[in-house]
């Protein structure tokens, strides 16, 4: 399908139309979580987010190679280069092996993003598997002189950077704003500048993940694992760079510095940074008890949640904003997603025994949709409209379906590809009643139950037909009956 897909690129700030580094294929990287907690919200969002591009991509008929990083080493508290481990501190609070840690809390990120439908990307490489082309990167940015030694650890001099480059060109800051905004920090009398970022740091006696190393026994820095894992993966230069905007200033910037004084080239065409997810406009934090795991929302078990979420309306409820857009949580939010989800679904499932007329002439409203859709893709991933397109397709069924629109088999097949394509295939929403075997056995017993009540019907047995309406409205199945017989959804 030969369309133009356009981006919009951090490092340039503006629209670009998409051209990939080789035809045909697209390269991505993608920052994933450090795996010391549960997969909570704010985690949903870059996972939804390039999923849908991913599919797109694939929908589009690009080859892809999506890759995201687990980081399981070197991510220090606060984001800077001096305390604990943030996966050392969690094993020694729980007192548990590191890589128990790691495991324990990667396998449970997996299931969240499997329960959101996510696609499992291409390569998933851990930081603590690269630990030689980490050290072999840091020789490489010594060598061209941005980084010095200190005692051991290895720094990135961001002064000397910035004399050939500008540090600071992804998140529009520059150098003296920076430092004016930085202090001194206990800890790291070992560099030259505040400003200076560990490229590999010297363990401490009590520091229990640790390497050899040409400088010492120590660890890689945060930013060093996806410079080189992306290089190994993706090649000096690939497509696109994405994570949350959190990220953008200091990880993807120090990343970037890294690219350039090792290559000599920033080597990402495409810098893509995906916005926040706030709640009642704060942003998520266990310190102002508002923060919210992706389990807790699954199973309604946190004092902020009025109810239970399934995965599908969470994914839904981010669909619902666009990608660099803030979303703000709440649960009048999510109960309205839930409603529009439950609406869209009941379309998806309608459409299929829509009636068709050989007489109807060609609806132009439905031969538009799929272009309209597309094009809102297409924009930089709005999904948002593509939403608002697929909604003026629910009208239109729900139109046919009460027979106030006659539509032939040309247009019912544009709205069941609509449905099954776009909506399934590329936005991943999935019907929750029916797309798991479960769901399907859910399906089939309903469907036999109703039957006996339209049976206990054309018997009029009204005592049984009323029962079996009333003790199924009690589960939360709401039966309707209309002139053509007996229609059923799941509220």
């Amino acid at each position: 399908m030969a369309r133009d897909f356009f981006i919009y690129n951090t490092l340039s700030h503006r629209k670009e139309l998409f051209k990939p580094v080789h035809p045909g294929m697209v390269g991505m990287y993608v920052c994933g979580p450090t795996v010391y907690g549960d997969a909570h919200l704010g985690h949903a969002r870059p996972g939804i987010t390039y999923d849908v591009l991913f599919r797109l991509f694939r929908n589009l008929g690009y080859k892809v190679r999506y890759v995201r990083n687990i980081t399981d080493v070197g991510h220090l508290e606060n984001d800077a280069d001096a305390g604990e481990d943030k996966i050392a501190k969690k094993a020694r609070l729980e007192q548990l092996e590191p890589m128990e840690v790691v495991q324990t809390y990667t396998l449970r990120y997996h299931d969240a993003m499997r329960r959101l439908n996510v696609l499992p990307p291409s390569i998933e490489p851990r930081a603590s598997g690269h630990i030689i082309e980490q050290i072999a990167l840091v020789k490489k940015i010594l060598d061209a002189g941005y980084a010095y030694e200190s005692n051991g650890s290895i720094y990135f001099d961001v002064a000397k950077y910035d004399e050939a480059h500008h540090y600071g060109i992804l998140s529009g800051r520059n150098l003296d704003d920076t430092r004016e905004g930085t202090r001194n920090l206990d800890g790291q009398d070992d560099k030259h500048s505040p400003l200076d970022f560990a490229l590999w740091k010297k363990a401490s006696p009590e520091h229990i993940m640790h390497w050899p190393s040409p400088w010492s026994e120590g660890f890689p820095g945060w930013h060093l694992e996806c410079s080189a894992m992306s290089e190994k993966y993706l090649g000096e230069v690939f497509d696109i760079h994405g994570g949350g905007m959190d990220l953008m200033f200091p990880h993807h910037e120090c990343e970037l510095a890294q690219n350039t004084a090792s290559r000599g080239q920033g080597g990402v065409h495409y810098w893509m940074h995906n916005n926040m997810i706030t709640i009642k406009g704060q942003k998520m934090g266990k310190s102002l008890g508002n923060f919210i795991t992706l389990d807790e929302l699954f199973t309604g078990n946190n004092k902020v949640l009025d109810q239970a979420y399934s995965p599908m309306t969470i994914r839904f409820f981010i669909l619902q904003a666009h990608y660099r857009s803030p979303l703000d949580f709440s649960n009048e939010a999510l109960q309205a997603a839930e409603k529009g989800y439950k609406r869209m679904m009941q379309a998806a499932k309608d459409v299929r025994s829509l009636p068709t007329d050989g007489s109807a002439p060609a609806n132009a409203e439905i031969g538009g949709l799929t272009d309209r859709v597309y094009d809102a893709l297409c924009d930089d991933l709005n999904t948002p409209i593509a939403l608002s397109v697929l909604f003026d397709a629910v009208r239109i069924v729900n139109s046919v379906k009460d027979k106030s629109l006659k539509i032939n088999a040309a247009d019912r097949d544009t709205l069941v590809s609509l449905f099954t394509v776009v909506l399934q295939d590329v936005l991943g929403l999935q019907d929750e009643t029916t797309d798991s075997a479960s769901g399907k056995l859910v399906d089939g017993l309903i469907g036999m139950i109703v039957e006996e009540r339209k049976q206990a019907k054309a018997n009029r047995d009204w005592a049984t037909s009323d029962r079996i309406r009333d003790e199924l409205k009690a589960l939360g199945v709401q039966i309707k009956d209309t002139k053509d017989g007996c229609e059923w959804t799941i509220e």
